[in-house]
């Protein structure tokens, strides 16, 4: 675990950045993001991402957790604090909440677990599955995602963004075996987001589908680019 720095790093919270975001003028040019996870710690996947984030003009980074590893390195989000680029995440299931904190706070980047976040008229709310618990009580998660798509519904914003770090059920990726979440697969039915976004499973990574009208994406280390 990386050591604190000695200078206490400023970073907006949860109320500032809502406040931030939802004041920035609507666009109806394309908002672009690049979504990727699963990096396990690996500063040189991260370092590539930042370059391909910046190149591409990204709006927006999305990461879906299992960012960190037991021995993550210092500079591990570094990057894209460099190169000024906004990222959220979800945490995974190598992720502590400890160190998801941790990195919050040092790098100033957005956690959307049971939270939300509104940027040029795009709404991102998600869940992840921090500390190991991958076994979700599937109605609570629904009614987490529920209570945030409510609040971005009630915005009345141009597109939204669902964000998990486990795939949802009865998708592509449970060719791997693992079951999905089905409190996310029916947050997907009844809220139709423009685009969901998943990670956990490295196999999967590139899968792409839908659910109604629910742009449906695996990612993984490599990332990918969307546009809405």
């Amino acid at each position: 675990m990386p050591k604190q720095p000695s200078k206490p790093t400023q970073s907006l919270n949860s109320r500032e950045f809502e406040r931030v975001t939802q004041t920035e003028p609507a666009t109806h040019k394309k908002f672009k993001i690049l979504a990727a996870g699963d990096f396990h710690g690996d500063s040189k996947v991260t370092q590539g991402l930042a370059d391909r984030a910046y190149k591409e003009k990204v709006n927006l980074v999305i990461l879906t957790g299992d960012i960190t590893s037991p021995i993550e390195t210092e500079n591990l989000l570094k990057p894209f604090k460099e190169k000024g680029q906004k990222v959220v995440f979800v945490p995974g299931n190598w992720d502590s909440s400890e160190t998801v904190n941790f990195l919050s706070k040092l790098y100033g980047i957005k956690n959307i677990e049971d939270n939300y976040v509104v940027y040029d008229n795009v709404g991102v709310f998600g869940i992840g599955s921090p500390d190991w618990q991958m076994n979700l009580n599937e109605k609570k998660a629904f009614e987490r995602l529920k209570k945030d798509f409510e609040k971005l519904k009630s915005l009345n914003l141009e597109k939204k963004i669902m964000v998990s770090h486990i795939h949802a059920a009865k998708t592509k990726a449970e060719f791997s075996g693992i079951p999905g979440s089905t409190g996310v697969r029916k947050a997907i039915e009844e809220f139709q987001p423009d685009v969901f976004i998943a990670g956990h499973i490295h196999e999967a990574e590139g899968l792409s589908e839908k659910i109604g009208k629910t742009r449906v994406y695996n990612v993984g280390r490599k990332g990918r680019i969307i546009e809405l």
